[in-house]
């Protein structure tokens, strides 16, 4: 007994380790594979026109670099929608809410998170763009502003969901303690149970905002794919192309091993280290907000 007892503990030891490994091996082949398509762009393209401001690929102009301030513009637009809302709105659930309210509220929540994107992007399309269109007095609905309101739309159930979840997992003892020492519920929520809850609350700002910059259907529907510089304020009200955008709408339509699909590729690994520097920047705001917390505690 104790000898198929151990070797089952032995399978799903191993099983479990091969799962985490398998998980890394995934990424690296992703990020050769970017590689492999992606790095002969260094030898078919100069430095100077791949930095240049001008995509046109049917004419050889394959400036990067629209699409980068397109997909950065349009990623703090929906960062500086989804952060409050879905932190205020994690607050609201975990901290204010009756019961009765917390249990229709959080799979409410869940469910817009589970809604497919391409369902947003007609919402943004017959409903958003037109009202913006008219309210702002633009020439179009069609803007990064617009993708930015989508974009934070998507991003708020992943906000929501960590966030409420590290704010729950805070011991009550915390704002017993507090209220003990004769502050309010609010000043619980924000001096005790929110800086509590920090390393959680960042981690879901950090996933909201993977979201937005992986995002794809929805901003290739509604932010108008103009690929032209996005560095002014009023570049937010005017159409723009991202990464993601392009790689959708361009790499069915090219030629396998040439120049146009080498970018395209090439595009993706620039996206895919954006992604890795932000998880890294995460992971190492976490780290640091355990350690000084681990101190406060010892």
């Amino acid at each position: 007994m104790e000898k198929s007892l151990t070797l089952r503990e032995f399978i799903i030891t191993r099983l479990i380790q091969a799962s985490g490994y398998s998980a890394i091996l995934f990424v690296a082949l992703i990020f050769f594979f970017l590689l492999r398509e992606g790095l002969p762009t260094l030898a078919e393209v100069d430095a100077s026109s791949l930095l240049s401001i001008r995509w046109y690929p049917i004419e050889n102009y394959f400036g990067i670099l629209p699409l980068i301030t397109g997909s950065l513009i349009v990623t703090l637009g929906a960062a500086l929608i989804a952060v409050p809302f879905g932190i205020g709105t994690a607050i609201y659930i975990s901290e204010i809410a009756p019961r009765w309210m917390r249990e229709i509220l959080k799979p409410l929540v869940e469910l817009l998170g589970g809604l497919p994107s391409v369902v947003l992007g007609f919402l943004g399309i017959l409903v958003v763009s037109p009202f913006l269109r008219v309210f702002l007095d633009l020439p179009t609905g069609l803007t990064a502003f617009t993708g930015s309101l989508l974009l934070g739309g998507i991003a708020v159930p992943t906000v929501v969901s960590v966030a409420e979840d590290a704010l729950d997992a805070v011991p009550r003892s915390y704002r017993e303690g507090a209220w003990a020492l004769g502050a309010t519920h609010w000043q619980t929520i924000w001096r005790v149970t929110l800086p509590a809850a920090r390393s959680g609350v960042l981690t879901a700002v950090m996933l909201g905002v993977g979201r937005a910059i992986g995002e794809t259907m929805t901003v290739m529907m509604v932010t108008g794919n103009a690929p032209v510089m996005a560095v002014k304020l009023g570049s937010l009200f005017s159409p723009v192309r991202t990464m993601t955008a392009t790689i959708a709408a361009e790499m069915g339509e090219v030629a396998n091993g040439s120049t146009h699909y080498h970018v395209l590729f090439f595009i993706g690994m620039v996206l895919f280290l954006i992604s890795f520097i932000v998880n890294i920047i995460a992971s190492s705001v976490v780290f640091r907000a355990k350690k000084r917390a681990e101190r406060i505690l010892s």
